[in-house]
């Protein structure tokens, strides 16, 4: 059989055209609005799964069986706990400090007090993991009480990693619904195929460096505008509008002038992004639940003009749209939207990174030098 001849390297700037990995971690047809973590689709796990049980499907490729899911959550509860000395590096950071720089700082510390960083087996790896995925939430929390002047809460191990950061948050205990929609929104963020925080985790992870450097790259990627952040952005828009009797003259002003309308449209998407079904229905309950129906009645007529609108361009309300309205009823600052985007990816990006050890390769792309070529040297005192 006669080998077939390499490829040759063509430009796909954005690499939008471009494979670099396999994964059976989560599979997105944009074109019918799918997405599958390791082939269950989205809506169900959104509906009956849980974040815990969603990180051991995505590291694990399966649904675990009750004794292992009870396992794995006492395990990342036994990890909720940061070193005390990471206690005063909080401390130490302005209040000023936006929180998704304080949030890669505070990852990037994590590895000092971790005998086990530069420990590249597989099982160190899940250990670290592991433990990334149960302090993270800790981290967010403890910023945000300390940039308030707030005593720190300790976390509490009998409680679920959305639960327990509630509590942390705001020192009081959060209603059953509410838990359980910061819960959806976790299960619905955790994994969305190589997006750029993805991607980066793994090139990072790839090099065999630790997966401490692989989460805080991930973390700066995602603090990128044109990545993380939509939500806040939603959430800024339905403040700005201030009221329902304003949004039609406000979103047709918007399409008039041919501006983005936030919340809409995807890279990936081209229907119904299968994520918002689901939390649509349950940002209904919890604005309810929380005095906040007007935002959401503001949102729903909002979806309304754009489904009139421009629903024939293939532009649909994405998961950040109702989600922002999720997490401001929950009482979150907007300010804090993407940490707890970062914090539902730690699960995704962690699980890349093990999956990208378990048959890894460097990923080294190449450019296309488009500069001069012969240019001959000048010393300084003839320049």
């Amino acid at each position: 059989m006669t080998p077939s001849a390499p490829s040759l390297p063509f430009r796909d700037k954005g690499l939008a055209n471009t494979v670099a990995a396999e994964t059976q971690m989560s599979f997105i047809d944009g074109a019918k609005g799918v997405l599958e973590y390791v082939g269950i689709d989205i809506d169900s796990l959104a509906r009956q799964s849980t974040f815990e049980e969603t990180v051991f499907l995505l590291w694990n490729r399966r649904l675990p069986k009750a004794a292992e899911l009870q396992a794995f959550c006492a395990s990342v509860r036994s990890e909720y706990e940061v070193d005390a000395r990471v206690h005063d590096i909080v401390r130490a950071l302005p209040r000023s400090t936006p929180p998704m720089h304080a949030l890669r700082t505070l990852v990037s510390c994590l590895a000092h007090f971790d005998r086990e960083a530069d420990e590249n087996s597989p099982e160190a790896n899940r250990r670290k993991a592991l433990r990334l995925l149960a302090k993270t939430p800790t981290l967010i929390a403890m910023f945000d009480r300390h940039r308030k002047g707030k005593p720190f809460i300790a976390p509490d191990r009998s409680i679920g990693i959305a639960e327990n950061f509630l509590w942390m948050l705001n020192g009081a205990r959060p209603t059953e619904a509410m838990s359980r929609a910061l819960d959806i929104c976790l299960v619905l963020h955790a994994d969305h195929g190589l997006n750029a925080s993805t991607f980066a985790a793994r090139v990072t992870v790839a090099t065999l460096s630790d997966m401490y450097s692989a989460i805080t790259t991930a973390v700066g990627t995602l603090k990128g505008p044109l990545h993380g952040g939509a939500n806040q952005e939603v959430m800024e828009m339905l403040l700005e509008i201030g009221d329902i009797s304003k949004v039609d003259d406000y979103i047709m002003g918007k399409l008039s002038r041919k501006e983005l309308v936030m919340g809409f449209g995807h890279r990936v998407y081209k229907a119904y992004d299968p994520r918002a079904g689901f939390l649509k229905t349950f940002a209904k309950q919890v604005a309810t639940d929380t005095g906040n129906i007007t935002l959401y009645d503001m949102s729903r007529r909002i979806e309304e003009i754009m489904a009139r609108e421009v629903s024939a361009k293939g532009i649909y309300p994405n998961v950040d749209f109702y989600s922002a309205t999720t997490y401001y009823s929950l009482g979150l600052d907007l300010d804090l939207f993407t940490c707890i985007f970062a914090m539902s990816r730690v699960g995704g990006w962690a699980g890349h990174c093990i999956e990208q050890l378990e048959a890894n390769r460097l990923i080294r792309p190449q450019a296309d030098y488009v500069g001069p070529h012969g240019v001959k040297y000048v010393a300084i005192a003839q320049r």
